[in-house]
């Protein structure tokens, strides 16, 4: 890929980070290239998941197709999160010690089990590790699930949104696997760990013939 090309598409997603959704034709007449020409782009930003099209009424004519940015697209822009949360843990720290942020992350791994177990209330094993997948991918841990051979399951995680955070406090990573121990009503294993230097998180999901077994 060219540099212009790569420009090019970094200057989509700025206009639609900062003027809103817009359609095909107003992006080319916006950057001052063919519709054509914009339309490429725009395919390689819908495959990467970057932007995705909706419609919209109009007061006449025919509704209007528009681009707008998907929430991976948000991750490109930077954010400091991290750092507060950081900053944040450090001072409970500080005040409190080191037990509080234990009983922080044991609090939460209670409210989000209660939470999860409430919503998975009535299904399957399969149907929980989906679900429990699909939740993760959508608060942009980009992560998908399978069942393997054995009858197992297994949940892989290729971004850590609180990665930074994880690192320092790796109660985080504790609290995670523990959450999906409860809610799936099994054994989890974490084999590989983002915040431990892999290149992504697995969690193995026995069946209940495994332990059994």
């Amino acid at each position: 890929m060219s540099n212009q090309e790569t420009n090019t598409r970094k200057t989509i997603i700025t206009i639609l980070r900062t003027e809103g959704p817009m359609s095909a034709g107003d992006l080319a007449e916006r950057i001052g290239i063919t519709e054509m020409a914009i339309r490429r782009h725009i395919a390689t930003l819908e495959r990467d998941n970057l932007i995705f099209p909706t419609t919209i009424r109009q007061p006449m004519g025919r509704p209007a197709k528009v681009y707008q940015l998907t929430e991976e697209a948000d991750n490109l822009f930077p954010k400091n999160y991290h750092s507060l949360m950081l900053d944040i843990l450090e001072d409970i720290v500080h005040i409190d010690g080191q037990d509080k942020i234990q009983a922080i992350f044991d609090q939460r791994e209670d409210r989000l089990s209660a939470q999860l177990n409430e919503l998975f209330d009535g299904k399957s094993l399969e149907e929980k590790v989906q679900a429990l997948a699909e939740m993760q991918n959508s608060k942009g841990y980009l992560a998908k699930w399978e069942r393997k051979e054995d009858g197992s399951f297994e949940i892989v995680e290729y971004n850590c949104p609180i990665a930074q955070v994880s690192k320092v406090y790796p109660q985080t990573c504790s609290c995670e696997t523990n959450v999906f121990r409860r809610v799936l009503g099994t054994e989890v294993d974490r084999s590989q760990c983002l915040a431990e230097g892999g290149s992504c998180c697995v969690f193995k999901i026995q069946t209940d013939h495994e332990q059994e077994a």
